[in-house]
This record gives C-alpha cells, sequence and structure tokens, in this order.
C-alpha cells in the first residue's frame, strides 16, 4: 500500500476520462521499462517467537528508529507515529513499511535489472537483521504465520488499518486473516501500450494460479497442517469478493483502460486522505465522490492521490495501476525474493517469450482459470487445468522465462545472466516439492512436529 504524505495541490478527477487518462500515462518506451519488487516479513521476538508490538525497547518503532540512525532512512510520520521509511532526496527510491500486523515491506525502488533487484533485497535484509538482532528481533519469510492466534497480532497505528479492520468482517469471513498473518513477494512491471497491457495482463493472470504453487509456502495454522499449500492465497478467496479474484472481464472483448476504469468505479471505497487524517468512507462509492456526493465529505471531490490509492485498495490476482503488480506469491526467504520478479520478467519483458505464454493459455475458458484459482492453494503442483498438472504448466512457463531472460543477455558483475535466479523454481518443479511440501516433510521429521523450528530454519 502507498503512504500517501504528501499534501502538495494535486489535479482533481472529475470524469471517467480523468480517471483513464490517469493509468495511460504508465506507457512507457521499453527503454524505460523497470522492475519494482515487494517483500514483507513477519517480524518475532527471538526468545519466545511472539509478534513484535509497534511499541517498547525491541518493538517496530525501535526497529524504524535503528534502520533510520544507522542507514540513513529518513522517517514517514502520521502524527506522533512513525509509520515508514524512505531514501532522502529521491522520488522513486525504497520505501519501508508496515502492514497490519507489523509485517515489515520492502518496496524496491524501480530497477533495471534482476542483478539489482537482488542487491537491493540482500541489502535491506542485512540492514534489518544488524538493527533486529541486538533487539532479539528476527525476520521469517513464509506466506502465512505458522504460529500465531489472529488475538495474539498487535495492530500497527496507521489510521487505515482501523478503518479496514472495522470494515473487512462485513465483506468476507478471512478479511482480518489477510491483514494480520499473511506476507507475499510481488513484483510490478511496466507496459509500452494498451494493448501491450492487456496481453500482459491476461497472461500474469492466467498463469497467477502457477505461480502460487511455484511459491506456495504456508501450510500452517496456529501450530498445525492446515490442510493447503499456500494457505496465504486461500484466505485471499474470502476476503472481499468485490475487489479481489481472477477478474474474467480481462479476456473479453474491448477489454482495456477504460473496462478497468469501470472495474474500479464498481468496488466500494475505504477511506479518504486530507490534511493528514483517514476519512473512514467504506462501502461508498467512487462515482459519488467525483460528483461531490459523499455524505461523509459533501462537496469533496477527488484528486490524483484520491485515484491512486483506490486502485491500490483492489486487490485481483493481478491488479492494475501505471504498472502490473502480480499478487499471487507467498513470503520466502532471499532467494524466492529474487525468483518471483525473475519468473515474470522473462515472461513479459521479451516479446518472443510473452507470445509463448499467450500461445500456453489462450485457449483456457474462464470456468478453468477459475477452477485452477480454486484448486492450486489446497493442491499445489497436483492441480490441473484441461489435463495437464500445475506443475508441467510450471515446467513450460519456466522454460519460456528462461528463454524470455536469456533473450534479454544481462549479465552480473560475474557474469551470470539473469536466467540463475530461476534455479531455485526449476529445482522445485525436478522434485515435485513445493515449498510447503518441504516444510511439511520437515514437520513429520526433522522438527518432531512443532513449527517453531521454523523461526530458526527458515528466519532470515
Amino acid at each position: 500500500m502507498s503512504s500517501s504524505n504528501n499534501d502538495a495541490p494535486k489535479a482533481q478527477m472529475r470524469t471517467r476520462e480523468d480517471l483513464v487518462a490517469w493509468i495511460a500515462k504508465g506507457c512507457k518506451p521499453k527503454s524505460d521499462w523497470r522492475i519494482g519488487t515487494e517483500h514483507e516479513k513477519f517480524v518475532f521476538h527471538t526468545d519466545d517467537l511472539s509478534p513484535v508490538p509497534f511499541d517498547g525497547p525491541r518493538g517496530i518503532r525501535a526497529m524504524l528508529d535503528g534502520l533510520a540512525a544507522r542507514f540513513a532512512w529518513e522517517p514517514i510520520m502520521e502524527g506522533t507515529h512513525i509509520i515508514g521509511l524512505k531514501r532522502p532526496n529521491c522520488k522513486l527510491g525504497a520505501t519501508v513499511s508496515l502492514e497490519p500486523g507489523g509485517q515489515f515491506e520492502l518496496s524496491g525502488a524501480p530497477v533495471e535489472t534482476l542483478h539489482q533487484t537482488c542487491t537491493e533485497a540482500g541489502e535491506h535484509l542485512r540492514e534489518v537483521r544488524a538493527v533486529g538482532e541486538p533487539l532479539g528481533i528476527g525476520f521469517l519469510g513464509t506466506g502465512f504465520s505458522p504460529k500465531w492466534k489472529l488475538s495474539d497480532v498487535p495492530m500497527m497505528p496507521k489510521q487505515r488499518y482501523k478503518v479496514m479492520k472495522r470494515y473487512m468482517p462485513t465483506v468476507g469471513a478471512h478479511g482480518h486473516d489477510m491483514m494480520f498473518r499473511t506476507a507475499t513477494i510481488q513484483v510490478n512491471l511496466d507496459f509500452s501500450s494498451e494493448a501491450d497491457m492487456v496481453k500482459k495482463l491476461r497472461v500474469s493472470l492466467a498463469l497467477q494460479p502457477v505461480a502460487t504453487a511455484l511459491f506456495a509456502a504456508s501450510p500452517f495454522t496456529e501450530g498445525k497442517p492446515n490442510g493447503f499449500k499456500s494457505m496465504r492465497s486461500e484466505v485471499w478467496r474470502d476476503t472481499d469478493k468485490k475487489r479481489t479474484g481472477m477478474i474474467p472481464f480481462v479476456f473479453e472483448d474491448g477489454m482495456g483502460f477504460e473496462r478497468y476504469v469501470d472495474y474500479a468505479l464498481s468496488v466500494p471505497m475505504y477511506f479518504i486522505y486530507r490534511d493528514g487524517k483517514y476519512i473512514d468512507v467504506a462501502g461508498s462509492s467512487f462515482a459519488d465522490f467525483m460528483a461531490g456526493n459523499l455524505k461523509q465529505a459533501p462537496g469533496m471531490v477527488p484528486t490524483e492521490d484520491d485515484w491512486s490509492d483506490h486502485l491500490t485498495t483492489l486487490y485481483p490476482e493481478v491488479r492494475l495501476k501505471r504498472f502490473i503488480e502480480m499478487r499471487g506469491a507467498d513470503g520466502g526467504p532471499w532467494y524466492r525474493i529474487c525468483a518471483l520478479p525473475a519468473f515474470w520478467v522473462g515472461l513479459l519483458y521479451d516479446q518472443s517469450a510473452l507470445d509463448a505464454a499467450w500461445d500456453l493459455v489462450k485457449d483456457w475458458s474462464a470456468e478453468q482459470r477459475q477452477q485452477l484459482r480454486e484448486d492450486v492453494p489446497a493442491a499445489g503442483f497436483a492441480a490441473a487445468i484441461g489435463g495437464v498438472s500445475v506443475r508441467d504448466l510450471a515446467r513450460r512457463a519456466v522454460e519460456i522465462s528462461h528463454a524470455g531472460l536469456e533473450a534479454r543477455g544481462i549479465r552480473s558483475n560475474s557474469g551470470h545472466l539473469e536466467t540463475v535466479h530461476l534455479a531455485t523454481l526449476k529445482t522445485m518443479i525436478e522434485s515435485g516439492e513445493t515449498a510447503a511440501d518441504q516444510l511439511l516433510r520437515l514437520y513429520n521429521s526433522e522438527w518432531d512436529r512443532s513449527v517453531d523450528r521454523m523461526f530458526s530454519d527458515c528466519a532470515f
């Protein structure tokens, strides 16, 4: 989520055409395409494996203050609370933000290569360990909290989260689980034109369940196996159906920026940000907002920031803003943080690879795509579409991605192509074991049916 902390005047958004034009400004020539990677991790006390509260000498605030003091981050404030960090004097730089339950998120800077992505992620993890270790704080990469009850998890002091916490139970059974007990890796990628956006959105939506299986790493809830390979993905199936899912209209004739805007206008709002405060308008219509007819803010009309914020409160499996955001993966360790953008960059940033990926999925029906989305959280690689297993689809998708990265021809300082970051995915496919399968095997053997070992064996 974005952190709205800039009160400078913004252009008003009064018409549907304004909304469409705002998204269309995301079109970029291929030379300007970038890779923006986001990754969340659970924060825990290493002595008792408890979640870390905001306040206190070993709290989230202390972590943020320590990072700011030691590593040249600038605080992002909401009232008297530090709620995030940004790089000073760097408009497009990385930010550190807090998810509702204290999940620590790095939203990476837009970079040109996957090697830069991995360097950035590695530097961030070294920084948080350097600050966290003296405080007895550790960091865990997985998709769903393996141990904590909802009642164990503290809420971070961000005003918007109060709005969401109140509203979520009215629209789905797992909204609070999503807020407080999930973590993810995501990647944001560019498009050159409306047609390019449509093709990339279709390919990435169709293959998102395959990515979910490849990155599935959340088989435990409250210390026990939960019956899923990706509990995080299962949670999203019943969070808020109006703003989640496979958005099948993307595959229909006439898809473009206007159609996505119409979808966004059909989704109720959460909040408005004004003068450092969040106004709870949950359930209200953005169209009414454009007409100045919100009962909570009569006469007020939206700005560009309001539209951007609203788009960020939509949670389909792939989200469109001025870029395309892949949302299907569980959180994980450093090497999977690198693998997720590698998978999607290889598929979407080379035209031959994009064409091959479209050929792979173009004949699937809306019903087949939806069924695959519903089956993967529990079945993982064993799910199938059209008689083809997800494992075999993953193998083919990674082959296409590998070819796309080879075509990019970008080498690290040590001479490695970006294809090196697909190695962990290839290993999983060949073994037939997702990360969740590996965790369950360890749980039933070396870990003696206890998830506590995750906090040491799987911590950053």
